[in-house]
C-alpha cells in the first residue's frame, strides 16, 4: 500500500531498445533507416546536390585510399554498427587496412576511421548534432560534414575523446597525410 497521498500512475514497462535484429526487418522502401541509441530514425532519399558531392568525394577517396592500398571506401547505403543499439548508414566511410577485420559480408561491425555525412535539408540537424555526438562518443577518429549549399567542409578530429574542428584549409589532408583533397574537386 502506498504511503504518500499522491495519485498513483500506472507503471510503464521500459521500451526495449532496438538493435541489429530489428534493423534487419526495416523495409527497403527508399528511406534511409538508422538506429541511434536504440531509437529508429528515417530520412528520405538524398538530393541531387548531395549525391554529386558524395560521388566526387568517393572518387577522391577511392583513388587515394583504396587504389593506394591504404584501406577500403564505402558509400551509402552501408550498415555501420557502432554499438549494440547504434546502427547508421553514413554517406561515406573509410576503414584503414589494419582494421578491415571489422568488415563482414553484411555490415561494418565497429568504428570506422573516417565518416562523412553530407548535409541535406532533411538531415542537417541530425548530422550536425545527434550523429556528431554519436561518432564522438563511439570514437570515430575523423568526422567530416560536407555542406553542398554553402560549399563548406568541416573536418573534426578526435582528441582526448572530444572532437576538435580543424581549420579549413585547402587542400584538406587527413589519414596521416594519406589523403589530400582540393575543395575545387568537391564543389
Amino acid at each position: 500500500m502506498a504511503t504518500d497521498m499522491s495519485p498513483s500512475t500506472p507503471a510503464r514497462p521500459p521500451r526495449a531498445k532496438l538493435g541489429y535484429r530489428e534493423y534487419c526487418c526495416f523495409p527497403d522502401d527508399g528511406w534511409r533507416h538508422e538506429i541511434i541509441a536504440g531509437d529508429h530514425l528515417m530520412t528520405p532519399a538524398p538530393s541531387t546536390s548531395h549525391q554529386t558531392v558524395s560521388k566526387r568525394l568517393q572518387h577522391q577517396f577511392y583513388t587515394q585510399v583504396e587504389l593506394a592500398g591504404l584501406g577500403l571506401v564505402f558509400n551509402a547505403p552501408v550498415d555501420v554498427q557502432l554499438t549494440e543499439h547504434d546502427i547508421v548508414q553514413p554517406d561515406l566511410v573509410i576503414v584503414l587496412k589494419n582494421r578491415t577485420p571489422m568488415i563482414t559480408p553484411t555490415k561494418i561491425n565497429g568504428v570506422p576511421d573516417l565518416v562523412v555525412e553530407i548535409l541535406s535539408p532533411s538531415t542537417a540537424a541530425t548530422d550536425t548534432s545527434l550523429k556528431k555526438q554519436l561518432y564522438e562518443r563511439t570514437g570515430v577518429a575523423e568526422y567530416w560534414i560536407a555542406d553542398p549549399d554553402n560549399q563548406r567542409l568541416e573536418c573534426y578530429r578526435l582528441s582526448d575523446g572530444v572532437y576538435r574542428l580543424e581549420p579549413q584549409i585547402d587542400p584538406v589532408t587527413t589519414l596521416s597525410g594519406g589523403l589530400s583533397i582540393r575543395l575545387a574537386d568537391i564543389w
